[in-house]
């Protein structure tokens, strides 16, 4: 009995070990195509991306998708101004960044949806008055349009002027985790503390999946 016991105890240990890791889900959108390799036709899943963008931040520096080609990052929707959920948001991606400021492989990036107001300069007061670095947390701005429609198209979410909201824009609350291969593995509401914890807990995760795979 005893010696069945233990084989037990050794047989769930083997299984413990070789459990595979969790690996976050891919979102969005996916094509299918077969193509042909090494002599078979095989299905290449072709999975939803960030389109290409051109921004500057907050010190006037450009940033474009090459600026996170080997991180992951997360990014967000706001407006300085804004007297709703923009500041519950950017209290709650201050706990992000304080989680992983030292890692250079996570960044942080938020689109104004009022480029009229938010200019470089009024970016760049933002941030230091969140005492946050630039090498870490990108504020950025571009023209409204091209705004709105990476808001949409790429990171899946809402953004655009409303004369009735508080404000004079509607955006989404949402904070998206991308991978360096651009795609999104997590959406998050950045309002509620117990989400922004799981993004917090699914940035190891998926950072622990970039290491795999570059081993």
């Amino acid at each position: 009995m005893t010696r069945i016991f233990a084989v037990s105890v050794v047989l769930v240990f083997l299984t413990l070990c070789t459990a595979p890791e969790k690996k976050l889900p891919i979102l969005g959108y996916r094509d299918v195509n077969m193509v042909e390799k090494n002599g078979e036709t095989i299905a290449d899943t072709i999975y939803h991306t960030i389109g290409d963008f051109r921004v500057h931040n907050q010190d006037g520096n450009v940033i474009t998708n090459a600026t996170f080609s080997d991180k992951i990052y997360v990014a967000d929707f706001f407006f300085t101004t804004c007297p709703t959920i923009c500041p519950v948001m950017t209290a709650q991606m201050l706990r992000v960044y304080d989680q992983y400021q030292t890692n250079d492989k996570v960044k942080l990036v938020s689109y104004t949806i009022d480029p009229k107001h938010d200019s470089v300069s009024v970016l760049k007061e933002y941030a230091d008055k969140l005492e946050v670095s630039s090498n870490t947390w990108h504020f950025v701005r571009a023209g409204k349009d091209s705004i709105y429609n990476l808001a949409e198209k790429s990171y899946m979410v809402r953004a655009a002027e409303d004369q009735f909201a508080p404000g004079g824009f509607i955006h989404s609350g949402a904070f998206a985790l991308v991978d360096p291969k651009r795609r999104i593995r997590g959406l998050y509401d950045g309002t509620r503390p117990e989400d922004v914890d799981r993004l917090i807990a699914e940035i190891r995760i998926l950072l622990k999946e970039i290491e795999m795979t570059d081993e």
